[in-house]
């Protein structure tokens, strides 16, 4: 995947446009979503507090990222309903400097989507804004009842999503290798709105009804005008202190914390969300009794990232993941939180909560830098990293995950779309299919991480070898 595009001089980047959109959404979600402007208060609140009361964590995160923006929206998502605007998704997003990077088969928990994730994918890039957004296709094959499947489909096909002017755009960016800064103002707010709520339904109050039925997904999916942002999310240093006070913003956090347990040294992904928010909807149909349904679609989400885990890392968190559920599995009213917790935390002992450990153990992926304790000795020009670093004059700091964990992603899915009962792990993915939709193939997760650690470590090797 190669991004190195020429930027004229009246050009604006990649990045700077991501920001630019990523600023935007959070203004207008703020809007729709009060509660989202008070979730946005309480996590900046808390991350500031855990920077002065432990200077080690503000330390190892400025090694790897811009911690003045650490509190900001970090993700949003979106649903899709066809293979067609997900090409166009494709490359909007590029614009903005986000590619598609893993392949998620969220059919793991009977979530009838596949997803990637649209994000920066190069070092400096992430460190300028980390913004991503994961992005789900409706899958209508996973539709039993064929005449509802058709009905979505007839629905979906007649539907177009994008205006002239975004489709423009999207051209003029691709043919000159990117925006001036007014054509880029143009640009986000013709995005934007793209995302925004509509009130007004595009089927009939009895169409919703059959296709909430069928699973409350498909009825956000087909149902509207256009991909509402279902939520944005901001960073959190202590998700297990933001889940105890969300209340205080007025919502309800969902039972069960998504991700590993509480940890030293976090790992991977940690996630919680309010529960749904309840707006009215206008149907096609003009009965007034019918006015009054109230679709649940949007909610908040907080994040807690850890270091990026190496596929031997992995391999050993879904393994213990899958132990801990067959102990027990969380339902979501949180009736069983408490046994769920204390087994996934016996479990999950088995993962070293020691960056140390983890490094030496090849279960993490780390970014290497020099320390203040650089030297000039001739003796070190042909020293490996680990001499380096056994010597005190390279630090290792955990590389941020940027990316999202199938499971937790359902699982978030289910409890803010009203879903009840436990999860069901059947799988069915098409990676095949989705990537002939996106019209692209998705990146490799793990060796984008591995390509981070090995460009740290060239830089310090390059500075004493020379």
């Amino acid at each position: 995947m190669n991004q190195a595009v020429f930027i004229s001089p009246e050009q604006v980047s990649a990045d700077s446009i991501r920001s630019q959109f990523s600023s935007a959404m959070s203004s207008m979600y703020r809007s729709e979503v009060p509660a989202y402007g008070a979730l946005l208060d309480l996590v900046s609140h808390s991350n500031a507090r855990q920077l002065q009361s432990n200077p080690a964590l503000k330390q190892r995160l400025q090694q790897v990222e811009n911690i003045e923006t650490l509190s900001d929206q970090r993700h949003g998502a979106i649903r899709l309903g066809k293979a067609s605007e997900l090409a166009m998704m494709r490359r909007i997003f590029a614009i903005m400097g986000m590619y598609p990077v893993g392949y998620y088969d969220l059919s793991v928990a009977n979530v009838p989507v596949h997803s990637t994730a649209f994000r920066a994918v190069q070092t400096q890039s992430i460190r300028n804004n980390p913004f991503r957004v994961f992005t789900s296709l409706l899958r209508l094959e996973l539709i039993d009842n064929q005449q509802l499947r058709d009905k979505a489909q007839q629905v979906l096909e007649a539907r177009d999503i994008f205006s002239d002017k975004v489709r423009d755009l999207v051209d003029i960016a691709e043919q000159k290798g990117g925006l001036t800064a007014s054509e880029s103002v143009l640009f986000i707010e013709s995005i934007v709105d793209v995302f925004r709520w509509h009130t007004e339904a595009a089927i009939s109050s009895d169409l919703y009804k059959e296709l909430l039925a069928e699973h409350p997904l498909i009825a956000d999916v087909v149902s509207f005008k256009g991909p509402h942002i279902n939520h944005l999310t901001p960073r959190t240093l202590d998700i297990d202190e933001m889940q105890t006070q969300i209340h205080t913003t007025g919502a309800v956090a969902k039972a069960v914390i998504e991700g590993p347990p509480k940890r030293d040294c976090p790992i991977l992904l940690r996630q919680t969300a309010f529960l749904a928010i309840k707006e009215q909807v206008q149907f096609t149909d003009a009965n007034p009794s019918n006015q009054s349904i109230a679709h649940a679609a949007r909610f908040g989400e907080i994040e807690q990232r850890g270091c990026a885990l190496t596929q031997r890392g992995r391999d050993l968190y879904d393994k213990l993941l899958l132990k801990a559920r067959s102990l027990t599995r969380p339902l979501h009213d949180g009736s069983n939180k408490d046994q769920y917790l204390a087994d996934t935390q016996q479990v999950f002992a088995e993962f070293p909560d020691d960056y140390a450990q983890m490094r030496e153990q090849g279960l993490g992926y780390f970014n290497y830098s020099l320390t203040t304790g650089q030297s000039a000795d001739e003796n070190l020009k042909d020293c490996e990293i680990e001499q380096l670093v056994q010597r005190g004059l390279v630090r290792f700091d955990p590389i941020t995950y940027e990316d999202f964990l199938p499971v937790s992603a359902a699982g978030i899915f289910q409890s803010n779309l009203g879903e009840q009962g436990d999860q069901d792990f059947t799988q069915n993915p098409n990676q095949q299919q989705f990537e002939a939709d996106l019209g692209a193939t998705v990146a490799d997760e793990f060796a984008l991480y591995q390509q981070m650690q090995q460009s740290s470590i060239d830089h310090c090797l390059k500075v004493f070898n020379g």
